[in-house]
């Protein structure tokens, strides 16, 4: 039987207290709590085994992460490299049956040296950011913030 099947049981049999014997009643609703808190027991493994799973997920992304910017590295100094022997050697392009290299100018970019000396109208300007952390504890303290209140959810833990 389904949880949600169970609660609807245990709530019908609730609803149905002062028409039942109260030792039948007694007796129906202690095997209907201990049935919902036996499948209530397994959803939390289940949801523990999922949370398990996600850490492992997020150590693999964490790792294939580290390897795919360790191999970007590697290639940036492996070109750095191949450039520095090319200049050094006076070759501007090698041509070959699979592939051609060639050392050639970037498309321009700019090098800001001084923040403080650019204009304004090069400025983009950010939408600001609200702290709900800092309105929490101000509401917490007493202070009315409009546009704002404390609410007070419900949620499942697992131990």
């Amino acid at each position: 039987m389904k949880l949600y099947e169970m609660t609807t049981h245990y709530r019908q049999l609730l609803d149905m207290a002062e028409e039942l014997d109260p030792e039948v009643f007694q007796d129906t609703l202690e095997a209907i709590e201990e049935e919902i808190e036996d499948k209530a027991e397994n959803v939390a493994k289940l949801i523990r085994t999922l949370d398990s799973d996600i850490e492992v997920i997020k150590a693999e992304e964490k790792r294939l992460a580290d390897r795919r910017k360790a191999l970007e590295n590697k290639i940036v100094s492996v070109k750095t490299y191949l450039q520095e022997q090319m200049e050094i050697a006076g070759i501007d392009k090698v041509k070959r049956p699979t592939l051609t290299i060639s050392i050639q100018n970037n498309p321009p970019s700019v090098s800001v040296l001084d923040e403080s000396l650019i204009p304004s109208n090069f400025i983009i300007p950010q939408p600001g950011k609200i702290s709900k952390k800092d309105i929490l504890a101000a509401l917490k303290e007493g202070q009315f913030i409009p546009g704002a209140e404390i609410i007070q959810s419900k949620g499942v833990r697992i131990r």
